[in-house]
């Protein structure tokens, strides 16, 4: 292991766009960046990523790490959410994708930058070339087709129906937006972030096609034999009084069914007695809105893999329902287009800092020829309505929207 202080580089943004140039320049994989509140970090930068296709159950292959001041490197990627829809029809990038870097620039909390390095290599020199180097913005735009209103009004309708037959107590009910992108999806992202400020964005690509998430939730947090998970639920939009969130009967019993069911999740792993809630309806603020956060916590011994962990909680509690298995199934028919990587996962396993993982929502998918889908939102429960249910999904896209016309032309 080697750390070197690099000093003060530049915000998130600034590093990544610099270092993607130089990648470019060699022709070398696009970097792969964590932003926000990752390891303790403001941001964890691979500067180069090859990023391949993987089976699902071979994601984030690393054993839970433990210290608190380095990342080093280790296993970046994303898995999608696993459940098919009634059309049928193939995912638009693959399901499960990811790679090894074994040096990583970290962005600490006081705003200096560190190269890291698992096999103790200095850092490579057109890396150093390229923060020497600050790059000029690139432009991109995403032109936008409006989500499919009726069908979303008609899935929380029959989702309604479920609740009051007894089948399920909740379930969160998707929609999207899809789109093309002209430019650079690193561009959004790098501009996204900058202006929205996720707590756990993330942002991958390959031949492919590419990520871009700008999630506020973890999924799951795994160091040494501690695990956590912050399941959100519960929505206002940011221009309310968040004490307004706080009195919502209907968002309040949304975040408990829900902070119910990690703890079922967790317990499938976790060591008997170990799982606490330590901390209940918490009111943040999100890009464009507040929500609701609790965080479930528990120990899980070190030798069980992050597969198993996985096995035990994915998909995130938040985004299926109560009962899971059961809301799952009935969100496969009342939902007619993938989710794909929406509502799956993104994060790093590193052997020296351990695994953060976050819920993939406000996340954009991009295929290779450019295409763009942008999966929104939002639990269901039995007093919920239906226009004020669209509503809540407008108001979550709405910031990633924003951003998708944020540089349309060159600066």
């Amino acid at each position: 292991m080697r750390i070197d202080r690099l000093g003060d580089l530049g915000t998130a943004a600034e590093v990544l766009r610099a270092v993607a140039a130089g990648a470019r320049l060699r022709g070398l994989a696009p970097p792969a960046a964590l932003a926000g509140e990752w390891f303790g970090a403001g941001a964890v930068i691979a500067p180069t990523l090859s990023v391949r296709a993987v089976e699902p159950t071979a994601v984030f292959p690393v054993p839970p790490g433990h210290r608190g001041d380095a990342v080093g490197g280790g296993w970046i990627g994303y898995l999608s959410y696993p459940d098919a829809t009634a059309d049928g029809a193939p995912p638009r990038i693959p399901e499960a994708a990811g790679g090894w870097t074994d040096n990583v620039l970290r962005l600490d909390r006081d705003g200096c930058w560190w190269h890291e390095s698992l096999s103790a290599a200095p850092i490579a020199g057109w890396v150093a070339d390229a923060l020497s180097s600050p790059a000029p913005p690139l432009t991109y735009d995403i032109d936008w087709k409006k989500p499919d209103f009726a069908r979303h009004q008609d899935g929380v309708l029959a989702c309604l129906a479920a609740i009051e037959a007894g089948e399920v107590y909740q379930a969160c009910v998707c929609t999207q937006f899809t789109g093309t992108l002209r430019g650079s999806s690193l561009e959004f992202f790098a501009d996204a972030v900058t202006r929205t400020t996720p707590a756990r964005a993330a942002y991958l690509a390959g031949d492919w096609g590419a990520v871009a998430s700008l999630s506020p939730e973890l999924f799951l947090r795994r160091t040494g034999d501690d695990v956590a998970s912050s399941p959100i639920k519960g929505t206002l939009p940011l221009h309310r009084s968040p004490d307004e969130l706080r009195a919502s009967v209907k968002d309040v019993a949304e975040n408990i069914m829900i902070v119910d069911l990690v703890r079922n999740d967790l317990g499938r792993a976790a060591d008997t007695g170990t799982v606490t809630v330590a901390e209940l309806l918490t009111v943040r603020a999100a890009p464009g809105v507040w929500h609701l956060v609790s965080t479930v916590a528990a120990k899980v011994r070190p030798e069980i893999p992050n597969g198993a962990l996985l096995a035990a909680t994915f998909p995130p509690a938040s985004v299926t329902g109560t009962p899971k298995t059961r809301a799952r199934q009935l969100l496969s028919q009342w939902e007619p287009r993938l989710r794909g990587v929406y509502c799956g996962t993104l994060g790093m396993a590193s052997p020296i800092a351990g695994t953060e993982l976050n819920v993939a929502i406000r996340t954009v998918e991009f295929d290779a020829a450019g295409g763009a889908v942008l999966g929104v939102g939002g639990g269901i429960t039995a007093d919920s309505d239906a226009m004020a249910e669209w509503q809540e999904c407008l108001d979550k896209a709405a910031p990633v929207l924003y951003a998708s016309r944020a540089r349309s032309t060159a600066s």
